[in-house]
Order: structure tokens, then C-alpha cells, then sequence
């Protein structure tokens, strides 16, 4: 056992040019920082990895001002449907759900899987009913749309496209897609991801959020990693697994695994986004090829710290 834990969350990749704005900043450093403290306290008193990143990742999806749970973006139906993972770096056992409606917290519905065992992801109406089965209420749809996501919305539709959430379709949205690593002080990993997609998704669509080796991986050999930004191209780069690899295969730390995973996905796809990543010795590292990378650590039981640059 050792007496040092590290964390790491993430509330979203993109362009945050407009985060400069001293009270804009102030309200993401507050609320990433809470969070991290939350985290610390479970930390310290002994709790698993597992269990923090799906609480910090939890907090996270209550919070308006990021992609996740209760401030999803919409889909060109105006609905929000959302999708979480989380992995065990122990054994590998992972959970997640995809295209989810009306559940608050879908990690902590993504836990449920992973705990059930049987599978590692369920989508859509299945995910419902796994949701009543283990006794988990659904919210109505004005838990979480809200006229600023109504807005947003007309905004890209005007554009025909899709887009990141805190892309510059308005200045004055700068929110993103979650997620958490932790190494706790037993030395095993985990991580999580959750987000509401892409504003404006058609068709059922699921990006890299869900999918192990996309948008999440861990290993206790090697690392934890979540990731943020257009999930087509993480999914094509096999993006958190190919991390991993660098750190096992190369034997690189968690910096430099971070930014090769990065230079990789930039040369093989032009990949947009960004990824926290802890190693198994608890050092903590973030890379990405957008403008913006908004997130906290705590390594090795030291200082709190936020950055969104």
C-alpha cells in the first residue's frame, strides 16, 4: 500500500478563448477545484479508484456547465441522449451505456453494468430497462433542457452541421464533455467519461465516449486515461488504448504517452480534442491539439491545480 493517491478531471476540449473572461474563469476554476477536493477526501480515507472517478465524474454531470448529465447539449430532435464509461484498471472490467435518455447520473448507471458483469455496454431502450431493473428513476426532460441549450441548438442547425459544445458557434458557450482519473493508495487505477454528444447528432449516433480504448481505458500496468473532443476520430485511432500502449510498449511516463497519443492522433486523422492521463506510478499529465483543455490534479497527494488552457 502507499499513502499517495493522485486525480485528475476534465470538463471538456476546445476553443476557450473566451474563458479569459475573469469571472467565466473563475466560475470553471471554482468548480473544478470543489471537485477535486471532494475527490481528495475519498481518497485520503482509503476509497477505491473506481469508486472516485464515478463520484467526481457524478459531481461533474450535476453541474450545468459542463456536456454531461444534467447540462447535456440536444440532438437535431431537440432530446438529449447521453453516454458513459468507466473501467477498472485491476481486472479490466469496464461498464457503459450509449444513447441513454432521462437518467441523471449515467455513470453511475454505467457502474451498474460493469457491477452486473454480464456485459460491458448497453444502449438505448435496453439501457432503460436495465435502469428499472436496478431501481434507478428516470428524470423528465426539464431536468435537462434548458433555453441556453434550446439556443445553442437553432444556433449550429442554422449551420447544417454538427459540433463540439464549446466550439466558437457562440462565444459565450464554453462547456464540454467530462471525465476522471484516479490512482488511489492501494496503486490501482481507474477512469471515467461521460458526455451529451455532439450538438445537433442525428441519426443514433455514438461517439468514442462508450467505447473502451476510445474515450476511457485503464490498466493497472500501464495507465488511466479519458479523453474529450470529436469522438469519430478517437474511435478511429483506438485513441485511450493507443496511450496505454505507448506506456507499455515504449515505456514512456504519463506525460509523454499523453502527448504521443496526441501527435498520433493529430498525423493519422487531424484529431481535434484532448486526455488526461495518470500512470501507474501516480504521475499526472494532459496533452491535446485544441486551443483548450479545461481540467484539475492532484498528484501524488500534493497541491491542488486547475487549468483550462
Amino acid at each position: 500500500m502507499s499513502n499517495s493517491y493522485s486525480l485528475m478531471i476534465h470538463g471538456g476540449a476546445g476553443a476557450l478563448e473566451d474563458l479569459k473572461h475573469e469571472a467565466s474563469e473563475a466560475v470553471f476554476q471554482e468548480s473544478i477545484t470543489a471537485i477535486l477536493e471532494r475527490g481528495r477526501q475519498r481518497l485520503e480515507r482509503g476509497d477505491s479508484a473506481l469508486d472516485v472517478v464515478e463520484y467526481c465524474a457524478s459531481l461533474l454531470e450535476d453541474d450545468r456547465l459542463y456536456n454531461a448529465g444534467k447540462g447535456s447539449v440536444l440532438n437535431a430532435d431537440g432530446k438529449v441522449e447521453m453516454d458513459a464509461a468507466l473501467m477498472d484498471g485491476r481486472d479490466l472490467r469496464a461498464g457503459a451505456v450509449a444513447g441513454l435518455k432521462g437518467i441523471k447520473n449515467p455513470i453511475s448507471l454505467a457502474r451498474r453494468v460493469l457491477e452486473h458483469g454480464e456485459h460491458v455496454l448497453l444502449m438505448g431502450d435496453g439501457a432503460l430497462e436495465f435502469a428499472k431493473f436496478c431501481q434507478i428513476d428516470t428524470y423528465p426532460d426539464d431536468y435537462f433542457i434548458t433555453e441556453a441549450r434550446i439556443k445553442q441548438l437553432a444556433e449550429v442547425q442554422v449551420t447544417g452541421g454538427m459540433t463540439l459544445d464549446h466550439e466558437r458557434v457562440k462565444p459565450s458557450q464554453k462547456l464540454g464533455t467530462i471525465g476522471a482519473v484516479a490512482r488511489d493508495i492501494h496503486g490501482n487505477l481507474a477512469a471515467a467519461t461521460s458526455t451529451g454528444g455532439l450538438v445537433n447528432k442525428r441519426w443514433g449516433r455514438v461517439g468514442d465516449t462508450p467505447i473502451v480504448g476510445a474515450g476511457v481505458f485503464a490498466d493497472n500496468d500501464t495507465c488511466a486515461v479519458s479523453a474529450t473532443g470529436y469522438g469519430e476520430q478517437f474511435l478511429r485511432t483506438v485513441f485511450a488504448k493507443t496511450i496505454s500502449d505507448f506506456v507499455q510498449f515504449r515505456g514512456m511516463d504519463a506525460q509523454a504517452a499523453a502527448q504521443a497519443g496526441i501527435d498520433y492522433l493529430v498525423a493519422k486523422v487531424n484529431g481535434e480534442g484532448g486526455a488526461i492521463v495518470i500512470d501507474a506510478a501516480g504521475r499526472c499529465a494532459a496533452a491535446q491539439s485544441t486551443s483548450g483543455l479545461i481540467r484539475g490534479w492532484i498528484e501524488l497527494g500534493g497541491e491542488t491545480h486547475c487549468k483550462l488552457g
